[in-house]
Protein backbone atom coordinates (compact mmCIF):
# COMPACT_ATOMS: atom_id res chain seq x y z
CA UNK A 1 0.00 0.00 0.00
CA UNK A 2 2.92 2.25 0.93
CA UNK A 3 4.36 1.36 -2.40
CA UNK A 4 1.05 2.58 -4.49
CA UNK A 5 0.87 5.44 -2.42
CA UNK A 6 4.62 6.61 -3.17
CA UNK A 7 4.02 6.11 -7.26
CA UNK A 8 0.51 8.21 -6.87
CA UNK A 9 2.75 11.30 -5.15
CA UNK A 10 5.38 10.84 -7.94
CA UNK A 11 2.93 11.19 -10.52
CA UNK A 12 0.98 14.01 -9.15
CA UNK A 13 4.27 15.79 -7.92
CA UNK A 14 5.00 15.01 -11.81
CA UNK A 15 1.96 16.02 -13.88
CA UNK A 16 2.28 19.43 -10.88
CA UNK A 17 5.98 20.19 -12.40
CA UNK A 18 4.90 19.32 -15.87
CA UNK A 19 1.63 21.68 -15.53
CA UNK A 20 3.71 24.25 -14.01
CA UNK A 21 6.29 23.96 -17.24
CA UNK A 22 4.05 24.07 -19.95
CA UNK A 23 2.23 27.37 -17.84
CA UNK A 24 5.81 29.08 -17.84
CA UNK A 25 6.25 31.37 -20.67
CA UNK A 26 10.25 31.20 -21.62
CA UNK A 27 11.62 32.92 -24.98
CA UNK A 28 14.99 32.28 -26.28
CA UNK A 29 17.80 34.09 -28.09
CA UNK A 30 20.54 33.04 -29.34
CA UNK A 31 23.88 34.13 -31.80
CA UNK A 32 26.54 32.41 -33.46
CA UNK A 33 28.93 32.81 -35.57
CA UNK A 34 29.02 30.10 -38.11
CA UNK A 35 32.67 30.27 -39.91
CA UNK A 36 32.92 31.35 -43.08
CA UNK A 37 29.49 29.44 -44.29
CA UNK A 38 29.91 29.60 -48.13
CA UNK A 39 28.80 27.94 -50.79
CA UNK A 40 30.91 26.42 -53.64
CA UNK A 41 29.79 29.07 -56.41
CA UNK A 42 31.64 33.01 -56.92
CA UNK A 43 29.67 35.76 -55.96
CA UNK A 44 31.11 38.20 -58.52
CA UNK A 45 33.22 41.40 -57.12
CA UNK A 46 33.66 38.92 -53.82
CA UNK A 47 37.13 37.92 -52.66
CA UNK A 48 35.44 34.46 -51.77
CA UNK A 49 37.85 32.23 -53.93
CA UNK A 50 39.64 30.51 -50.81
CA UNK A 51 35.95 28.96 -50.93
CA UNK A 52 35.68 27.39 -53.92
CA UNK A 53 36.41 23.64 -55.37
CA UNK A 54 39.79 24.36 -56.70
CA UNK A 55 41.03 26.75 -54.71
CA UNK A 56 43.71 25.14 -51.35
CA UNK A 57 41.11 23.95 -49.15
CA UNK A 58 39.46 22.14 -52.20
CA UNK A 59 35.66 23.64 -51.04
CA UNK A 60 33.63 21.07 -52.28
CA UNK A 61 29.65 20.27 -52.36
CA UNK A 62 30.32 17.13 -50.54
CA UNK A 63 32.00 19.76 -47.43
CA UNK A 64 29.29 22.12 -48.23
CA UNK A 65 26.46 19.62 -48.07
CA UNK A 66 28.57 18.43 -44.52
CA UNK A 67 29.00 22.18 -43.25
CA UNK A 68 25.06 22.44 -43.43
CA UNK A 69 24.49 19.74 -41.12
CA UNK A 70 26.67 20.13 -38.97
CA UNK A 71 25.10 24.17 -38.74
CA UNK A 72 22.38 23.20 -38.55
CA UNK A 73 22.52 20.36 -36.21
CA UNK A 74 23.39 23.20 -33.71
CA UNK A 75 20.81 25.26 -34.44
CA UNK A 76 18.22 23.26 -33.70
CA UNK A 77 19.72 22.10 -30.47
CA UNK A 78 19.87 25.93 -28.79
CA UNK A 79 17.97 26.62 -26.22
CA UNK A 80 15.37 23.33 -26.50
CA UNK A 81 16.59 22.43 -23.29
CA UNK A 82 14.66 24.70 -21.64
CA UNK A 83 12.57 25.90 -24.42
CA UNK A 84 11.12 23.37 -26.11
CA UNK A 85 10.11 25.55 -29.43
CA UNK A 86 13.60 26.40 -29.91
CA UNK A 87 14.90 30.40 -29.57
CA UNK A 88 12.72 33.38 -31.35
CA UNK A 89 15.17 34.76 -33.29
CA UNK A 90 18.76 34.03 -33.93
CA UNK A 91 21.67 36.20 -34.90
CA UNK A 92 23.97 34.99 -37.49
CA UNK A 93 27.56 35.99 -38.91
CA UNK A 94 30.04 34.65 -41.38
CA UNK A 95 27.19 33.92 -44.09
CA UNK A 96 28.35 34.08 -47.45
CA UNK A 97 24.74 34.89 -48.63
CA UNK A 98 21.05 35.12 -49.05
CA UNK A 99 21.42 31.56 -50.82
CA UNK A 100 23.70 29.88 -48.17
CA UNK A 101 20.63 30.95 -45.16
CA UNK A 102 17.93 29.13 -48.05
CA UNK A 103 19.95 25.86 -47.76
CA UNK A 104 20.71 26.25 -43.83
CA UNK A 105 16.99 26.52 -43.33
CA UNK A 106 15.66 24.03 -45.54
CA UNK A 107 18.07 20.97 -43.58
CA UNK A 108 16.15 17.85 -42.19
CA UNK A 109 16.80 19.33 -38.43
CA UNK A 110 15.59 22.62 -38.77
CA UNK A 111 13.14 22.29 -41.64
CA UNK A 112 10.00 22.63 -39.42
CA UNK A 113 10.90 25.25 -37.61
CA UNK A 114 9.55 27.32 -40.64
CA UNK A 115 12.78 29.90 -39.78
CA UNK A 116 12.56 33.54 -41.85
CA UNK A 117 15.44 35.62 -42.94
CA UNK A 118 16.29 38.81 -42.37
CA UNK A 119 19.66 39.39 -44.88
CA UNK A 120 20.89 42.21 -46.77
CA UNK A 121 24.11 42.02 -48.52
CA UNK A 122 26.80 43.90 -47.18
CA UNK A 123 30.23 45.90 -47.85
CA UNK A 124 32.48 43.14 -46.65
CA UNK A 125 34.96 42.01 -49.32
CA UNK A 126 35.21 38.44 -48.99
CA UNK A 127 31.56 38.88 -48.91
CA UNK A 128 30.66 37.69 -45.23
CA UNK A 129 27.80 38.82 -43.85
CA UNK A 130 25.47 38.91 -40.64
CA UNK A 131 21.58 37.97 -40.84
CA UNK A 132 18.85 37.03 -38.96
CA UNK A 133 16.86 34.23 -38.49
CA UNK A 134 13.29 33.71 -36.73
CA UNK A 135 10.63 32.12 -36.17
CA UNK A 136 7.67 33.40 -37.41
CA UNK A 137 5.28 31.68 -34.65
CA UNK A 138 7.04 33.65 -32.05
CA UNK A 139 8.74 36.74 -33.53
CA UNK A 140 6.66 38.81 -35.85
CA UNK A 141 9.08 41.44 -38.09
CA UNK A 142 7.68 44.88 -38.50
CA UNK A 143 10.38 46.60 -40.55
CA UNK A 144 14.18 45.69 -40.96
CA UNK A 145 17.44 47.36 -42.37
CA UNK A 146 21.09 47.13 -42.69
CA UNK A 147 22.63 50.45 -41.39
CA UNK A 148 26.26 50.93 -43.69
CA UNK A 149 29.73 51.75 -41.05
CA UNK A 150 31.54 54.46 -41.56
CA UNK A 151 35.30 53.41 -41.29
CA UNK A 152 37.55 54.73 -39.00
CA UNK A 153 39.67 57.33 -40.06
CA UNK A 154 39.55 56.37 -44.20
CA UNK A 155 40.51 52.60 -43.24
CA UNK A 156 38.71 50.53 -45.80
CA UNK A 157 40.34 47.36 -45.27
CA UNK A 158 38.51 46.53 -41.82
CA UNK A 159 35.50 47.68 -42.30
CA UNK A 160 32.20 46.47 -40.08
CA UNK A 161 29.86 44.38 -41.78
CA UNK A 162 26.97 46.84 -41.25
CA UNK A 163 24.90 46.51 -38.44
CA UNK A 164 21.14 44.74 -38.93
CA UNK A 165 18.59 46.33 -37.42
CA UNK A 166 15.35 43.92 -37.20
CA UNK A 167 12.13 45.65 -35.45
CA UNK A 168 9.07 42.74 -34.37
CA UNK A 169 7.17 41.63 -31.46
CA UNK A 170 7.99 38.93 -29.20
CA UNK A 171 4.86 38.25 -27.03
CA UNK A 172 3.56 40.78 -27.48
CA UNK A 173 6.28 43.27 -27.03
CA UNK A 174 8.56 45.48 -29.63
CA UNK A 175 11.61 44.03 -29.31
CA UNK A 176 14.17 45.25 -31.63
CA UNK A 177 17.19 43.17 -32.38
CA UNK A 178 20.78 44.61 -34.26
CA UNK A 179 23.21 42.01 -35.40
CA UNK A 180 26.87 42.76 -35.67
CA UNK A 181 29.76 41.91 -36.76
CA UNK A 182 32.76 44.40 -35.64
CA UNK A 183 36.23 44.34 -37.20
CA UNK A 184 38.44 41.41 -36.37
CA UNK A 185 42.08 41.47 -34.11
CA UNK A 186 43.90 41.93 -37.25
CA UNK A 187 42.32 45.94 -36.58
CA UNK A 188 43.73 48.10 -34.07
CA UNK A 189 41.57 48.74 -31.01
CA UNK A 190 40.34 52.03 -31.95
CA UNK A 191 38.48 50.58 -34.95
CA UNK A 192 36.29 48.49 -32.62
CA UNK A 193 35.54 51.45 -30.56
CA UNK A 194 34.61 52.88 -34.02
CA UNK A 195 32.12 50.48 -34.34
CA UNK A 196 30.82 50.50 -30.57
CA UNK A 197 30.28 54.07 -30.83
CA UNK A 198 28.40 53.98 -33.82
CA UNK A 199 26.46 51.11 -32.54
CA UNK A 200 25.67 53.28 -29.49
CA UNK A 201 24.02 55.91 -31.93
CA UNK A 202 21.59 53.43 -32.76
CA UNK A 203 20.55 52.18 -29.48
CA UNK A 204 20.12 56.00 -28.51
CA UNK A 205 18.34 57.00 -31.07
CA UNK A 206 15.67 53.70 -30.71
CA UNK A 207 15.37 54.64 -27.30
CA UNK A 208 14.81 58.24 -27.85
CA UNK A 209 11.99 57.16 -30.46
CA UNK A 210 10.38 54.81 -28.23
CA UNK A 211 11.10 55.02 -24.67
CA UNK A 212 9.54 51.48 -24.33
CA UNK A 213 11.35 49.89 -26.89
CA UNK A 214 13.25 46.60 -25.61
CA UNK A 215 16.44 46.27 -27.67
CA UNK A 216 18.73 43.34 -27.88
CA UNK A 217 22.11 43.97 -29.04
CA UNK A 218 23.93 40.82 -30.41
CA UNK A 219 26.81 39.86 -32.32
CA UNK A 220 30.51 38.71 -32.68
CA UNK A 221 32.21 41.88 -31.11
CA UNK A 222 35.90 40.67 -31.54
CA UNK A 223 36.56 42.17 -28.45
CA UNK A 224 35.64 40.48 -24.80
CA UNK A 225 32.37 42.23 -22.69
CA UNK A 226 34.93 44.55 -20.28
CA UNK A 227 36.68 45.76 -23.00
CA UNK A 228 37.04 49.71 -24.21
CA UNK A 229 34.61 49.23 -27.10
CA UNK A 230 32.14 47.37 -25.06
CA UNK A 231 32.69 49.75 -22.30
CA UNK A 232 32.26 52.54 -25.28
CA UNK A 233 28.95 51.20 -25.92
CA UNK A 234 27.26 51.55 -22.47
CA UNK A 235 28.12 47.62 -21.55
CA UNK A 236 27.88 47.17 -17.36
CA UNK A 237 28.34 44.02 -15.73
CA UNK A 238 25.90 44.28 -12.89
CA UNK A 239 22.40 44.88 -13.41
CA UNK A 240 22.08 47.40 -10.88
CA UNK A 241 24.32 49.89 -12.48
CA UNK A 242 22.09 49.67 -15.63
CA UNK A 243 21.17 53.44 -16.23
CA UNK A 244 18.94 54.26 -19.51
CA UNK A 245 20.88 54.65 -22.72
CA UNK A 246 23.49 51.69 -21.38
CA UNK A 247 22.90 48.58 -21.61
CA UNK A 248 23.56 45.11 -19.55
CA UNK A 249 26.23 42.50 -20.93
CA UNK A 250 25.45 39.18 -18.69
CA UNK A 251 28.53 37.41 -20.51
CA UNK A 252 30.92 39.86 -18.79
CA UNK A 253 30.25 38.23 -15.84
CA UNK A 254 29.90 34.48 -17.11
CA UNK A 255 33.71 35.18 -19.01
CA UNK A 256 35.69 37.03 -15.90
CA UNK A 257 33.48 35.34 -12.84
CA UNK A 258 33.05 31.61 -14.38
CA UNK A 259 36.13 31.79 -17.17
CA UNK A 260 33.71 30.32 -19.71
CA UNK A 261 33.89 32.03 -23.41
CA UNK A 262 33.43 31.13 -26.94
CA UNK A 263 36.13 31.04 -28.59
CA UNK A 264 39.89 29.68 -27.00
CA UNK A 265 43.27 31.19 -28.40
CA UNK A 266 46.77 30.22 -27.32
CA UNK A 267 45.31 28.35 -24.48
CA UNK A 268 43.15 31.76 -23.19
CA UNK A 269 39.25 31.89 -23.64
CA UNK A 270 37.51 34.99 -25.38
CA UNK A 271 34.53 35.70 -25.32
CA UNK A 272 33.53 37.58 -28.26
CA UNK A 273 30.53 36.49 -29.36
CA UNK A 274 28.00 38.92 -26.80
CA UNK A 275 24.21 39.57 -26.35
CA UNK A 276 23.38 42.86 -24.80
CA UNK A 277 19.89 43.84 -23.05
CA UNK A 278 18.60 46.93 -22.84
CA UNK A 279 16.97 48.37 -19.89
CA UNK A 280 13.74 47.67 -20.50
CA UNK A 281 13.94 44.36 -20.73
CA UNK A 282 15.59 44.66 -17.03
CA UNK A 283 13.26 46.83 -15.12
CA UNK A 284 9.93 46.60 -16.76
CA UNK A 285 7.17 45.19 -14.58
CA UNK A 286 5.17 44.53 -17.88
CA UNK A 287 5.87 42.12 -20.86
CA UNK A 288 9.15 40.28 -21.51
CA UNK A 289 12.13 40.53 -18.80
CA UNK A 290 15.34 39.33 -18.91
CA UNK A 291 15.89 36.22 -17.10
CA UNK A 292 19.23 34.50 -17.74
CA UNK A 293 22.01 33.79 -20.12
CA UNK A 294 24.82 31.07 -21.24
CA UNK A 295 27.28 29.58 -23.43
CA UNK A 296 25.62 26.75 -25.25
CA UNK A 297 28.20 23.67 -24.75
CA UNK A 298 28.00 20.35 -26.39
CA UNK A 299 30.56 17.64 -26.05
CA UNK A 300 30.46 17.49 -29.95
CA UNK A 301 31.24 20.86 -30.55
CA UNK A 302 35.08 20.54 -29.07
CA UNK A 303 38.40 18.95 -30.10
CA UNK A 304 38.52 15.09 -28.13
CA UNK A 305 42.39 14.81 -28.41
CA UNK A 306 45.41 15.71 -29.53
CA UNK A 307 47.15 19.49 -29.69
CA UNK A 308 44.14 21.17 -29.50
CA UNK A 309 41.75 19.16 -27.10
CA UNK A 310 39.07 21.05 -25.29
CA UNK A 311 38.95 23.52 -28.18
CA UNK A 312 36.02 24.29 -30.26
CA UNK A 313 35.91 21.80 -33.47
CA UNK A 314 36.37 23.59 -36.17
CA UNK A 315 36.02 23.42 -40.13
CA UNK A 316 39.22 23.88 -40.81
CA UNK A 317 42.70 23.79 -39.75
CA UNK A 318 44.77 25.59 -42.28
CA UNK A 319 43.91 23.33 -45.51
CA UNK A 320 43.49 20.27 -43.18
CA UNK A 321 39.68 19.97 -43.20
CA UNK A 322 38.13 18.47 -39.87
CA UNK A 323 34.63 18.60 -40.58
CA UNK A 324 33.53 20.32 -37.14
CA UNK A 325 31.56 22.61 -36.59
CA UNK A 326 32.54 26.17 -35.95
CA UNK A 327 35.84 28.24 -34.01
CA UNK A 328 33.16 29.65 -31.98
CA UNK A 329 30.75 28.70 -29.45
CA UNK A 330 26.94 29.82 -29.37
CA UNK A 331 25.50 32.14 -26.82
CA UNK A 332 21.69 31.74 -25.78
CA UNK A 333 19.63 34.62 -23.61
CA UNK A 334 16.31 33.52 -21.90
CA UNK A 335 13.20 36.01 -21.55
CA UNK A 336 9.65 35.93 -19.78
CA UNK A 337 6.90 37.90 -19.18
CA UNK A 338 7.29 40.33 -15.61
CA UNK A 339 5.20 38.19 -12.67
CA UNK A 340 2.13 39.45 -12.90
CA UNK A 341 2.68 41.40 -16.05
CA UNK A 342 0.93 41.00 -19.80
CA UNK A 343 2.48 38.46 -22.22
Amino acid sequence: MRKVILIFTLVIVAISVQAQSKNKELYSVAFYNLENLFDTIHDAGKNDYEYLPDAAKQWNTEKYISKLANMSKVLSELSTDKVEKGPAAIGVAEIENLRVLEDLIKQPTLADRNYKIVHYEGPDKRGIDCALLYDPAQYKVTSSKLVLSEPFEGDTIHKTRGFLIVNGKLAGDKVCFIVNHWPSRGAKEPVRIHAAQQVKVLVDSLQQSDKKLKIVVMGDMNDDPMDKSMVTLGAKKNKSEVANGELYSPFWEILEDKGVGTLLYRGKWNLFDQILVSPTLLNSKKGLKYVDGEVFMREYLFEQEGKYKGSPLRTHVGKKWLNGYSDHLPTIIYLQPAKGGKK
